[in-house]
């Protein structure tokens, strides 16, 4: 064996590299690279200690998870109450009643929105340069600049009884009454799912249009000489080629799956839908900021935390599986 590169079975005899080096050399190589590039990686230094200091150091607050902490206590000074806090959330109907609409929701957008940013993608790019490819993109990129309080207004008034919707509806005749639709909680999961989708679709194209300003257009016309059509090109050339960033994008909204829109919830959620748009991060905003629960909310938030580091981890391990086991992040 090798001093500098480990090995290992094949299950047939023979040995092959796993790629790492001992840890003594892995060290000795990165001071010396730390060395020859000093000017370059020591512009990561500011960085490091603003993380450190706003990112790192604030993570000791998260011990009032643990305690029974209120206005007039210090980190040090509250009482350790053990995992009490989690043995409250574990019996907290409305906890899990928040936990119920987040999955649901982030399950619809990640069935539907994370789909047609790719497909919207495509179409754009094969619709090829041009006044109107720039139009197209202008038009689905402006909703993602509006903030969710002018699109939240825009969709209360829309859907209020005299509003836009209810005004279709009934020239169509597919209602007799208007009604007010955001009052009605068997409507909200799609609500939340479709103007989300509206505001974000284009914008998430940006990322799939740069991987396919990248593929090599011999690949297309060889695949035209060959007789292939648009359809197949896509198939065998496009999507091939986005699939890295398409896992990285997966990883990412799977990992977010418990993050559901905090300023979308708090405009488009009333009295009268709350049953079905309260979600966990309203649900943590509730129970600290207006209920003054700060430890019942960080704890509600530590879990939540851990769980989308599971999410995570696990969905790098099957985008690597699809992705001949090398992985995006």
């Amino acid at each position: 064996m090798s001093k500098t590169t480990a090995v290992q079975s094949t299950g047939t005899g023979a040995v092959r590299p796993t790629g790492k080096k001992p840890m003594g050399q892995r060290i000795k190589e990165f001071f010396m690279d730390y060395k020859r590039q000093w000017e370059l990686q020591s512009m990561i230094i500011p960085g490091v200690i603003f993380m450190f200091i706003f990112c790192y150091i604030p993570i000791y607050g998260l011990t009032i998870a643990f305690k029974n902490y209120t206005v007039i206590d210090t980190l040090d000074s509250a009482p350790w109450v053990g995992l009490d806090n989690f043995k409250i959330i574990l019996s907290d109907k409305y906890f899990w009643d928040s936990v119920v609409n987040t999955l649901g929701i982030s399950f619809l957008k990640l069935a539907i929105g994370f789909v047609i940013p790719i497909i919207l993608a495509i179409m754009i790019y094969e619709v090829g340069m041009g006044r109107f490819k720039k139009i197209v993109q202008t038009v689905s990129y402006l909703p993602h600049f509006l903030s969710w309080i002018v699109l939240g207004g825009m969709l209360i008034t829309w859907f209020s009884t005299s509003g836009l919707f209810n005004e279709i509806l009934l020239a169509l005749g597919l209602i007799s009454q208007p009604q007010n639709i955001l009052l009605d909680p068997s409507k909200y999961w799609w609500i939340a799912t479709l103007s989300d989708i509206w505001k974000e679709a284009g914008w998430g194209t940006i990322l799939y249009l740069a991987i396919m300003a990248k593929i090599d257009p011999t690949y297309y016309e060889a695949a035209r000489i060959d007789g292939a059509s648009r359809l197949r090109q896509i198939w065998n050339i496009t999507l091939p080629n986005m699939k890295m960033i398409i896992s990285l994008n997966l990883i990412l909204t799977v990992s977010g799956l418990l993050g559901s829109n905090l300023d979308q919830t708090l405009v488009l959620m009333n009295s009268q839908n709350r049953e079905k748009a309260e979600v966990i991060n309203s649900y943590v905003y509730r129970m600290g900021m207006t209920q003054g629960d700060f430890s019942y909310a960080t704890a509600v938030g530590l879990g939540v935390s851990i769980i989308s580091v599971i999410l995570l981890v696990t969905a790098n391990k099957v985008t690597s599986k699809l992705n001949d086991n090398q992985s995006v992040l």
